[in-house]
């Protein structure tokens, strides 16, 4: 039976982020006991990234070019991520979305809610690819992939043929659901709207109205701006429109999408989308931790919780001098920043 494990450091607590001295006690995965210590050391405790939107798959033709717009890059059935998807190997799939989880580990994310291709078989390649890892996937599966997956993954309503009987069989089976919409233009979006879905990819050109009736209807938005840039579905701050998304009271989760274009690491992420769209740290922070809540318990640190955060010791680096640990690890921290994953201990 393990003993308590003690972490001790200046931890961001809670989903206010409070930067607090602490000893963090965890017990057999869970937090048990979160006790003030004035005499922490100066190591930042941050909870673990959840990358709200992945293809990891697409980690197997990394950049091969982006120089094609939204529909002939990755819109299924032919766009050029399919078909270099389709004319890879089972091993290599593997292979690469394995090499992409352990990057991802490596920099402070213990979970992912992955769209993935191939069916069935393509499923089971993410269930191979994970095996044994400490790391937590939501996989919203495609072309039947939903069956055996945790969710259905729709491209976009213009994109997939019998919507309504997928959606149905996949409520029956208590599956979570899960659209792109609003990536290219509003147009999909009602549609969307009307499978009163789990989870929305991008909004990136939706309305007021639509936006507002996420709020109403509490479904949560996962933004990925990075990915946005590169495909030219957006050259302006003013897409996707987090902030009125913010504005309205709509939860808002961050992602990085293709690994074909972006690799999933969610400094990167967190850094570019507090530089061009002005957010608040914080905000930022939130969103790329809030997307736990699709894996069963959310990373944010507290008593009770899953043991799920990384320690970062700002006396490495120039970090040692920052005033705000939470906005010195949104605009600042790197890759190899971070001293040790505590995930599940």
């Amino acid at each position: 039976m393990k003993t308590p494990h003690i972490v001790s450091g200046q931890a961001l607590i809670g989903e206010e982020l409070e930067v607090r001295p602490v000893d963090i006690v965890i017990d057999q995965g869970r937090i048990t006991a979160i006790e003030e210590n004035p005499l922490a050391p100066q190591l930042w405790i941050c909870p673990a990234f959840f990358d709200a939107h992945t293809h990891l798959a697409d980690t197997v033709a990394m950049d091969c070019g982006s120089t094609g717009d939204l529909v002939s890059m990755v819109t299924p059935p032919d766009g050029l991520k399919h078909r270099l998807l389709a004319a890879a190997s089972r091993q290599d799939l593997v292979a690469a979305m394995r090499a992409a989880i352990t990057d991802m580990m490596g920099s402070g994310t213990y979970g992912c809610a992955d769209f993935r291709e191939g069916g069935r078989p393509g499923v089971r390649a993410f269930r191979d690819a994970v095996a044994g890892l400490d790391f937590l996937p939501v996989i919203f599966g495609r072309d039947d992939g939903e069956s055996e997956a945790d969710g259905l993954g729709i491209s976009s309503c213009r994109d997939v043929a019998g919507v309504e009987q997928k959606v149905s069989a996949a409520r029956k089976a208590g599956k979570l659901i899960a659209f792109h919409a609003g990536e290219q233009d509003k147009e999909d979006v009602d549609a969307a709207l009307a499978f009163e879905p789990d989870l929305l990819i991008h909004m990136t050109h939706a309305t007021k109205k639509q936006i507002r009736e996420c709020a109403d209807r509490e479904i949560p938005i996962v933004v990925c701006p990075r990915s946005n840039w590169v495909l030219g579905v957006t050259t302006s701050a003013r897409y996707p429109p987090v902030h009125m998304m913010l504005d309205l009271g709509c939860t808002v989760f961050l992602g990085t999408d293709n690994a074909m274009f972006v690799p999933p690491d969610m400094f990167s992420e967190m850094a570019f989308a507090e530089m061009v769209y002005r957010l608040d740290p914080k905000t930022v922070l939130r969103s790329a931790i809030g997307g736990s809540r699709f894996a069963g318990s959310p990373f944010f640190i507290r008593e009770g919780a899953r043991a799920a955060f990384f320690t970062l010791d700002p006396s490495h680096s120039a970090l040692a001098f920052s005033r705000d640990p939470a906005a010195s690890i949104v605009k600042r921290a790197q890759l190899g920043s971070i001293g040790n994953n505590v995930f599940n201990l």
